[in-house]
């Protein structure tokens, strides 16, 4: 599913400021890949990246980031292995060591493209992550979020910039 739509909403707003889960619980709604593939192991952070100090105090065990698929071209919808991972964040902010702590949630692009578009692009990323996070039972409040779009992009390639489109997830 493309973002265009999306994009073109989020574009407005980015131009403008540019300056525990239970298992009967009711699935977010927020976009979610799927594939034919066989699933990816809960180690893999995904389209997520955690940093190392959220990953030590809530123990979180997943690969490393240049191994993990990232975002697709042009999307924002979180892999199986991204809910994993948000799933634990989510657990050590309500209940866990980091009870109560604000997150920061970075969307980020690949180096192609308008810097309009990939700031509202990064935007759209990250707004998938609060919403899912929030459907969690993290409080709106104590995330947020951000876009940087292609501003710090490195990639080269195809496999460097599968790495650049993410959102990061760091302690505030």
């Amino acid at each position: 599913m493309s973002v265009h739509s999306s994009v073109a909403r989020a574009h407005l707003a980015a131009s403008n400021l540019l300056a525990g889960c239970s298992h009967d619980s009711k699935p977010p709604e927020v976009p979610v890949r799927t594939t034919s593939a066989a699933p990816q192991m809960p180690k893999s952070s995904g389209d997520v990246s955690v940093s190392g100090d959220i990953a030590k105090a809530c123990k979180i065990d997943f690969g490393s980031v240049d191994r993990a698929p990232k975002f697709d071209f042009d999307e924002s919808a979180l892999e199986p292995s991204d809910q994993s991972v948000l799933r634990q964040v989510a657990t050590c902010v309500t209940t866990g060591p980091l009870k109560g702590r604000s997150l920061e949630l970075v969307g980020r692009a690949d180096p192609r493209g308008e810097v309009e578009y990939n700031f509202a692009l990064g935007e759209h990323r990250a707004d998938t992550v609060e919403r899912y996070l929030t459907s969690l039972g993290v409080d709106k409040g104590k995330l947020a979020e951000t876009s940087r779009g292609k501003l710090d992009a490195t990639g080269h390639d195809t496999a460097s910039w599968q790495r650049d489109r993410r959102v990061d997830v760091t302690l505030q």
